[in-house]
């Protein structure tokens, strides 16, 4: 069967039997237009249907409404398996949890670790801009010297320590 759409009159092949008596609301998928569609009327066969068709008894089906609340504990244990616990239900099992759940913090030694990068890096940085730095600012030149002899005479220290737990 046939049909033509009223507003832009674009023509679709729909099977015979998708459309019955009662008519059928179908829309373009061209326009978007709406408009319910009747079957093509042809004597011959209507009366060959009538003669063979027996008188059926209609049952009527009632549809659930499908309320489903998505975020109720059933629902979720159903569909996805997940279970929620109630904190405020039971003492023992939030408890228990509370021991299970253990604290990841920095630490000392990451602090550490960032901090001496941190400090190395600043030096590094130091070190190849110092002349940059005492060109633009020759009052700093003496402080710069300093520190690098501190840090310097720091180093001699610790490798001097390191040196006499060899032997």
């Amino acid at each position: 069967m046939i049909i033509k759409c009223d507003s832009c009159q674009k023509k679709f092949a729909v099977p015979d039997g998708a459309i019955g008596p009662a008519g059928r609301l179908v829309q373009c998928s061209s326009c978007g237009n709406k408009w319910t569609a009747y079957p093509e009327k042809n004597p011959v066969k209507e009366e060959k249907t009538i003669q063979k068709q027996k008188p059926k008894v209609k049952k009527q089906k009632t549809k659930k409404s499908k309320n489903i609340d998505v975020y109720s504990r059933e629902y979720l244990q159903k569909k996805h398996g997940i279970k929620i616990i109630d904190p405020s239900a039971s003492s023992d099992s939030s408890t228990k949890s509370k021991k299970k759940v253990k604290k990841i913090g920095y630490g000392f030694y990451n602090y550490l670790i960032t901090f001496s990068v941190i400090l190395i890096t600043t030096f590094g940085l130091l070190s190849l801009t110092r002349d940059i730095i005492t060109f633009n600012y020759p009052g700093l030149e003496i402080y710069i010297n300093y520190l690098f002899e501190t840090v310097n005479n720091i180093r001699t220290i610790i490798f001097d320590l390191i040196s006499s737990y060899n032997y």
